[in-house]
């Protein structure tokens, strides 16, 4: 179970696991489909090259074709110029890679039940959070400020709705630690989540994404 630990870094009690995510690892196939995804999504597709035919110049033949002792060429806008075209290069092109809303969500559940199976995640209870300097967090995540530059790599996770508060605050003071990263339940992915060796959330964050991502029960099927 993870524990629950306070502003101070004092362990309060220990959380039960949510359903969602208390089924352990597997789906290793959905959860790769999902980085895929989100990483090809963030390619601009931008990348372009100019073919022969689209290379300013290059319309006089650079020597006749024959009597020169030279092998014959027609443009010097040939592949094999310089400052000739590209063969095959770079086209714009979408790199949006499509996935269904509940292969998406079987991989969020995969990863965080990975990471809580490997007992990385800890729970910050946000009662009494009076957090305000780098150092105050660095503390509570590692122990010092001078441990925080060598230790494992740690994602925030705050809900949304803490944004004003307790976010606001969170993604201030952890700005400034190269091995914290901050973020909200919104914009949380599959990615982060493995990226990450251990993964810190508010109560808040962990209801809202037990809540998001609770296993409905089947219909029943009609007699």
């Amino acid at each position: 179970m993870p524990s629950v630990i306070d502003p101070k870094g004092a362990s309060v009690r220990d959380a039960e696991i949510p359903a969602a995510f208390a089924a352990g690892g597997g789906k290793t196939n959905a959860m790769f489909r999902a980085v895929f995804r989100e990483l090809s999504n963030r390619r601009a597709g931008t990348a372009s090259t100019l073919r022969r035919d689209e290379v300013r110049g290059g319309g006089r033949k650079p020597w006749k074709q024959k009597g020169t002792g030279r092998a014959r060429q027609g443009s010097t806008r040939s592949p094999q110029w310089r400052h000739g075209g590209v063969v095959f290069g770079p086209k714009p092109r979408s790199y949006i890679v499509s996935l269904n809303k509940k292969e998406r969500k079987a991989a969020f559940r995969a990863a965080l039940s990975d990471r809580f199976a490997s007992e990385s995640v800890t729970i910050l209870s946000t009662e009494g959070f009076d957090l305000t300097k780098t150092r105050d967090l660095a503390g509570l995540l590692f122990g010092s400020p001078k441990a925080a530059k060598t230790g494992a790599r740690t994602l925030v996770v705050y809900a949304q709705g803490e944004h004003e508060a307790v976010g606001a605050t969170l993604a201030r003071i952890g700005a400034n630690l190269s091995r914290v990263g901050v973020t909200h339940t919104g914009a949380l992915d599959v990615k982060d989540v493995l990226g990450y060796a251990r993964i810190v959330l508010t109560t808040s964050a962990l209801d809202e994404l037990a809540t998001t991502f609770a296993v409905r029960p089947k219909k029943e099927a009609a007699a």
